[in-house]
């Protein structure tokens, strides 16, 4: 049976284990839009436990009571600012030595190999090669019709960019260049970037990482430990993984200051996406580094 807290801060007193060993997945569902399939997603991928924020009142799809006990729901106001780096940083305390990974509604993870492989098979290989970040970049996902889907959401009908992507050096509020770290940026947030601020136009995440006691996610997506927030080790390229997303999408074609100047997204570099980690590895989206 799923269990079910009062609040963010039940999940964030919760005893330590209370989640388990095994990776978990917090879900942040600021609407209803594809909760179900973002749910099933993320058990697919072999997640052992999966923390679901939905608003108070939101109707709470089927598959949720089908996850059982490795579901946990909480009601939250999850357009609050803020609300990510709280729901993580509090899964962060209660499951010190767990792989997190977090996303919202309508975002899917994809890694190299997740077809064949889990997400405990990944999160095994990435400590060997003593690393405790996987470096994930949000991919944005839309629908070819918006006549047919006003709000940018299909899953069968979902398209990419498949070319439009760069870095710029990160720097330190002193300067100073970040070593092995660059600002990722591309996709809808780079072509329709008049309706989207300045802050929120990089699409580098970490997405999938190890918690341990005092580590704390930042409102802008990075850790506190800087090396979690680099995209390689020292010595060779590492994995990379891809959050594809239909979140940006929705949001120009729902948000009042930009749904009349968005009528389609398709354009010469879109692609259908085949919701295939083959696809986004052939594109350069994500890669497996020394896993095979």
């Amino acid at each position: 049976m799923t269990r079910v807290l009062s609040s963010l801060a039940d999940l964030a007193a919760l005893p330590r284990g209370s989640l388990g060993s095994g990776p978990v997945a917090v879900v942040i569902a600021e609407d209803e839009v594809e909760v179900a399939s973002t749910l099933a997603h993320v058990a697919g991928l072999g997640f052992a436990s999966i923390v679901l924020l939905a608003p108070g009142g939101m109707v709470a799809p089927e598959v949720l009571a089908e996850l059982g006990e490795r579901a946990i729901l909480v009601p939250h106001a999850t357009r609050s600012p803020g609300t990510a780096a709280a729901a993580v940083n509090a899964v962060i305390d209660t499951a010190p030595g767990a792989w997190i990974h977090y996303c919202f509604n309508g975002e899917y993870l994809f890694f190299p190999f997740c077809e064949t492989r889990s997400v405990a098979e990944a999160a095994t290989f990435v400590e060997e090669e003593r690393r405790a970040s996987v470096l994930t970049y949000v991919v944005d996902l839309y629908a070819g019709d918006l006549g047919a889907h006003p709000d940018a959401v299909c899953l069968e009908d979902a398209h990419l960019d498949r070319s439009g992507y760069y870095a710029e050096t990160r720097r330190a509020d002193d300067g100073t260049v970040l070593e092995r770290q660059l600002d990722f940026y591309g996709g809808l947030r780079w072509r329709f970037e008049e309706h989207v601020a300045p802050p929120k136009r990089r699409i580098d995440r970490v997405g999938l990482f190890k918690a341990r006691p005092g580590l704390r996610l930042r409102d802008d997506h990075r850790l506190s430990d800087e090396e979690m927030n680099t995209y390689a080790c020292p010595w060779h390229h590492s994995m990379t993984a891809a959050v594809c997303s239909f979140r940006v999408a929705k949001a120009l074609r729902t948000n009042p200051g930009s749904r009349h100047d968005v009528s389609n997204f398709l354009w010469h570099r879109s692609e259908r996406f085949e919701w295939s980690s083959q696809q986004l590895m052939d594109l350069g989206l994500i890669e497996p580094g020394q896993w095979f």
